[in-house]
């Protein structure tokens, strides 16, 4: 099986983070990426990122590298590039160049701020991408500083995912007669439109914006994480009335009457204490053993070791061994065009015979 995107090249231009991950999810479905890597790169097969490529080298500050990268554009659907503003248009491979070149090139561009606005030249990470859009201030426990969720937020839902939906969506609008253009995709845009619920949600008065305070945040007994006896910790989602009715029978607390308003915001506090006291009382496993896969909406907090190897996960294949590591298998699932078994990355240059065979095929 080839995959969704079987028959779709695209050129990737070496970055880190959400750059490569959208070149990884439209490899990971079929399509041909070429990742151009400076000279000296090092490709560890182990990365996940960088898995379902083919790699050339070019010295994009020579006119030979230069001319290069613009022969494998001419002959591409789309290409993808992580720079500063400005810096492909300075190496004279700017949109409007390439364009010309190829009407049909989708050209995807991957920032944190995006091309335009006050912010759009200066440095960012994650961190700073997720603060300005919102997102950043409703994560961590009230009257405690916001914690930072690694990068998954900004870099990959945010930058990377949005990216390749946004590839995708231009290349079929090409399909159907549109012609190419550019996908401005700025961390700080994808993670407030992650954060759309929550947006409708204040707006209609039902979400504070006061973090950890509220029903999906960490603020509702009913809706949190807790720590077992062996310091291990399960996750609980119990919102609707018959989850949570069956989390009070398995936990004891059933007779208790002081769990009977379960939207009772003024209880909550109180309320986790009582619930914190409970799962301290077993291990982990023990409550597994009760409330694994039932209607509780229960589930271990398992960690990137431990994840692999739990019956569900190992059930669907979620992960798979590529490069001698293990990484998250490609997602979602197609049931006529299944993505291929994941191929370990390259090492730098492996497919360096294409780029003349490209240039060939548009001189």
């Amino acid at each position: 099986m080839a995959g969704a995107l079987a028959g779709v090249r695209i050129i990737e231009f070496a970055g880190i983070g959400p750059g490569p991950f959208a070149a990884m999810m439209l490899a990971d479905h079929g399509a041909q990426v070429i990742r151009i890597d400076r000279p000296g790169a090092r490709l560890d097969p182990r990365e996940a990122l960088l898995r379902n490529r083919r790699s050339v080298v070019l010295d994009m500050k020579s006119a030979e590298g230069v001319a290069a990268a613009r022969a494998l554009c001419r002959e591409a659907d789309g290409l993808i590039e992580g720079f500063r503003p400005g810096v492909m248009e300075r190496l004279g491979l700017g949109p409007d160049v390439l364009l010309a070149d190829n009407p049909t090139l989708v050209y995807g561009r991957m920032t944190g701020w995006g091309q335009t606005g006050p912010y759009a030249q200066a440095a960012g990470h994650d961190i700073n991408y997720i603060a300005l859009s919102g997102v950043l201030h409703g994560i961590g426990r009230p009257g405690e500083a916001p914690v930072p969720p690694v990068n998954y937020i900004g870099d990959f839902g945010g930058g990377g995912m949005v990216m390749a939906f946004g590839m995708v969506a231009a290349l079929l609008a090409v399909k159907n007669g549109a012609p190419g253009q550019v996908i401005d995709t700025a961390m700080t845009d994808g993670s407030a439109l992650l954060a759309a619920m929550s947006y409708g949600f204040h707006a209609q008065g039902l979400m504070s914006d006061t973090r950890g305070t509220n029903l999906l945040d960490g603020g509702a007994p009913f809706y949190d994480c807790y720590e077992c006896a062996d310091g291990g910790h399960v996750a609980i989602g119990s919102i609707e009335p018959q989850f949570y009715a069956l989390l009070r029978a398995k936990a004891g607390l059933a007779d208790d009457p002081a769990f009977d308003a379960q939207f009772d915001r003024a209880a909550w506090p109180a309320l986790k204490q009582k619930l914190a006291a409970v799962f301290r009382t077993r291990s982990r496993a023990d409550w597994c053993a009760l409330m694994e896969a039932s209607d509780v909406c229960f589930a271990p907090v398992l960690s990137l070791a431990e994840a692999p190897a739990h019956p569900h996960n190992v059930a669907r294949e979620t992960f798979v061994t590529v490069g001698g590591a293990v990484q998250p298998a490609p997602a979602p699932r197609f049931s006529a065009t299944p993505a291929p078994i994941p191929v370990a990355a390259p090492t730098a240059g492996a497919d360096q015979a294409l780029v003349a065979d490209i240039a060939s095929a548009s001189a």
